[in-house]
C-alpha cells in the first residue's frame, strides 16, 4: 500500500562517527523508532560552586555539563516481512545494531594488539587509545558532540539461533565543549554552532510583560 504522496518524512535521530582529525564520517547509527522523550540535565558550572564568594555569586566558568538520556527500541519485525531485502536480518537478527552501539566504548581489537606489542617490545608509556568522535544528531538545530557515558541493553526476544531479535537500549550521552575538546577541534567548532543556535531560538521567543507578574517596574 501506497503512502499518501504528500506525507512528510520524519526525521530520524541518531548518532554519526566521524575521525576526529579528518572529519571523514566513519559510521552512522539510526535509530529505527524515534523515542518518545528525551531527557536532559544540566550541571551549572558556577565559581567556586555552592561556597562562592558573594562577589562571584554571578560569574559563570564555562558552559553547563550537558546530559542526555535517550531509550531506544530496536525491533527486527519490519524486516523479516521481507527476508530478500533483508539476509542479514535473518542471519543475525539486530546483533549488527547492537554491535554498532558496543563498539562505540570499545578499542579496536587492533589498536589493542598494537598496544600490547608496544608492551612486550618494553615500551614504557603507552598513550591511551583515542576513539571516533561521536555526535548526537536530532534534527538540524541539535548536531552535538557526545561522549557515550553509559549504556544499556536488554534483549528481549530470540529466533530459534538465539540471535537476538527485539532490544530496548538506554544511551547516557555527555555533551563535550571547546572546554573538553578545544576550540580548534572538530568537535568544539560543532558545540559553538550548537551554542549559537540555542541563543538564536531564544531570541525568538516573545519577550514576556511585567504585567504578566503583577509588577509594572522592578522595584
Amino acid at each position: 500500500m501506497s503512502t499518501f504522496p504528500r506525507t512528510p518524512r520524519i526525521l530520524k535521530g541518531g548518532l554519526v562517527l566521524i575521525d576526529p582529525v579528518t572529519s571523514a564520517v566513519r559510521r552512522i547509527i539510526i535509530l529505527q523508532y524515534n523515542p518518545d522523550t528525551l531527557s536532559r540535565s544540566f550541571q551549572v558550572q558556577s565559581v567556586g560552586g555552592a561556597e562562592a564568594d558573594r562577589s562571584e555569586a554571578l560569574r559563570i566558568k564555562g558552559p553547563p555539563v550537558e546530559t542526555i538520556k535517550v531509550e531506544a527500541e530496536i525491533d527486527a519485525t519490519d524486516q523479516l516481512e521481507f527476508p530478500k531485502e533483508n539476509r542479514v536480518t535473518v542471519e543475525f537478527g539486530i546483533a549488527p545494531q547492537l554491535a554498532a552501539l558496543e563498539t562505540i566504548i570499545y578499542p579496536t581489537s587492533d589498536q589493542l594488539q598494537s598496544n600490547n606489542s608496544l608492551a612486550q617490545s618494553g615500551t614504557l608509556e603507552i598513550a591511551p587509545m583515542e576513539t571516533a568522535l561521536t555526535l548526537f544528531v536530532w534534527s538540524k538545530t541539535r548536531i552535538v558532540p557526545v561522549r557515550l557515558t553509559e549504556l544499556s541493553i536488554t534483549e528481549e526476544a530470540f529466533d530459534i539461533t538465539l540471535n537476538p531479535m527485539r532490544a530496548k537500549v538506554s544511551l547516557g550521552l555527555r555533551v563535550l565543549s571547546p572546554y573538553d575538546l578545544g576550540f580548534q577541534h572538530k568537535g568544539g567548532n560543532l558545540f559553538m554552532a550548537y551554542l549559537r543556535q540555542k541563543e538564536q531560538l531564544a531570541a525568538m521567543m516573545q519577550t514576556g510583560a511585567l504585567g504578566a507578574l503583577g509588577l509594572t517596574r522592578i522595584p
